[in-house]
């Protein structure tokens, strides 16, 4: 469900701008949890970068350049915490039964890194994304611009939770791309972040910490700077992870590099960011359709390109989020605070 959109800007693009890419969202009606598959069915080129100290993730070692493997087919974002990698054993049986993997003699293995954020908080924690679940988005998935805000691996993020859950608002998924010299790079982003999100235009808190009374935002980082002691945190409670994917012609050396300044979106959108609690994580995607030769940008053209997207579709995330009520919590998002947003779902 979106945002009013009076709120919400105009579309910003999206991640399956990018030849190649499909995705597909999981939303668990039991409660506010679910994945999201980046499907590239005819292989893509991989690259991951995690900064954040508590990550959860599966099959990231394998997109060292140094190692084996030089195509994925898939990436998983998914809820549940560590328990949430179990949608990518859902999406690797659908691509084995269409075929689609690596050759390994004794049958077709779909290569699928993943990474968890933490929504155990929002409803009963036993329900988590499954391999039932991985199944599903992958049938779910388009090259159609996916649904944002509450669906998918965003279903149950929230952010702003530095100073307790209870002072926290909704967070979500969002996308966004840009073209330049007739290269694509777009992103994916479910933010779950510890700290605020901020619009990187205006460096105006949009969603995060709220102050005592519920009704405004705190601004952490200048609550911080007056000497606020924030709650004690678990490890590992809080993450933002994403996919950001082009049609150029990168190597690995290449795609983790993509990866790796894509990070600086992250640090433009939320603040703080890539903390000991948060396990932020982004992959980078491939899928070489287009040479960098040329008029084509180069590498440090499309680093800043996908710097923008990542920071685009990090705000994107929660304008579109709507707001939550569960187990006796209310969640309001960033359009609620702001005045503009109709009941919650």
């Amino acid at each position: 469900m979106s945002a009013p959109s009076s709120f919400l800007p105009p579309s910003a693009g999206s991640i399956t701008d990018v030849a190649g890419i499909e995705v597909g969202h999981f939303s668990d009606p039991r409660r506010p949890t679910g994945c999201t598959i980046i499907l590239t069915r005819e292989g893509a080129v991989g690259g991951v970068d995690v900064r954040g100290a508590a990550p959860g993730t599966r099959e990231t070692d394998l997109l060292s350049p140094g190692n084996l493997v030089q195509q994925v087919h898939g990436v998983m974002l998914a809820g549940g915490s560590a328990w949430g990698l179990a949608a990518t054993d859902g999406a690797m049986r659908w691509l084995e039964e269409r075929g689609v993997g690596m050759d390994v003699r004794f049958g077709t293995l779909p290569i699928i890194p993943s990474a968890v954020l933490f929504d155990l908080p929002v409803g009963d924690a036993r329900i988590r994304p499954d391999a039932a679940a991985g199944y599903a988005a992958c049938e779910a998935a388009s090259t159609q611009p996916p649904a944002e805000g509450n669906v998918g691996a965003g279903s149950g993020a929230l952010v702003g939770k530095l100073f307790g859950v209870d002072r926290a608002m909704k967070g979500g998924i969002g996308c966004a791309s840009v073209t330049v010299g007739g290269v694509t790079v777009g992103a994916l982003i479910a933010c779950n972040a510890l700290g605020d999100v901020i619009d990187p235009d205006t460096a105006q808190v949009v969603a995060g910490a709220r102050t005592v009374d519920g009704r405004a935002l705190l601004d952490i980082r200048r609550a911080l700077m007056r000497g606020e002691a924030p709650r004690p945190l678990l490890a590992g409670t809080n993450t933002t992870i994403g996919v950001i994917a082009t049609d150029a012609v990168l190597t690995k050396v290449q795609a983790n590099r993509l990866a790796m300044v894509s990070h600086d979106g992250l640090a433009r959108s939320i603040n703080p960011v890539h903390t000991m609690s948060d396990g932020d994580t982004l992959f980078a995607l491939a899928t070489c359709r287009v040479p960098l030769e040329g008029d084509a940008p180069g590498m440090t053209v499309l680093s800043a390109m996908a710097a923008e997207v990542v920071a685009r579709a990090t705000l994107r995330a929660v304008q579109a989020a709507r707001s939550l009520d569960v187990g006796g919590q209310h969640f309001p998002c960033a359009a609620e605070l702001a005045g503009a947003a109709p009941a919650s779902r």
